[in-house]
């Protein structure tokens, strides 16, 4: 039986916005996953949107589409580097 292969997963990995690194979501440093996203976000000439608007949207379009598929600590790793993203944009944290 061929695999099955969701739409949501190929928007992560052929974006037409950003050129993401590869497993950027499967990281275990919140930092490294901001600084990841926002170098790609920085980079692409394709976005239609801001840096840091490109850079959250995706990150929160990955931990929305992973659903419950992502485990507790993933997800705690990519909530806090959207905190990471925001620091590194200059931009006010969600309290």
């Amino acid at each position: 039986m061929p695999h099955k292969h969701k739409w949501s997963q190929d928007v992560t990995e052929h974006s037409d916005a950003l050129d993401l690194d590869r497993d950027v979501f499967k990281g275990h440093d919140p930092k490294e996953i901001a600084q990841s996203l926002k170098r790609s976000a920085e980079t692409s000439g394709r976005r239609k949107a801001t840096p840091f608007r490109s850079a959250m949207s995706m990150l929160t379009f990955y931990i929305n589409r992973a659903g419950s598929g992502l485990d507790a600590e993933q997800r705690k790793i990519l909530e806090r580097a959207k905190d990471e993203l925001r620091d590194l944009f200059n931009k006010p944290s969600k309290d």
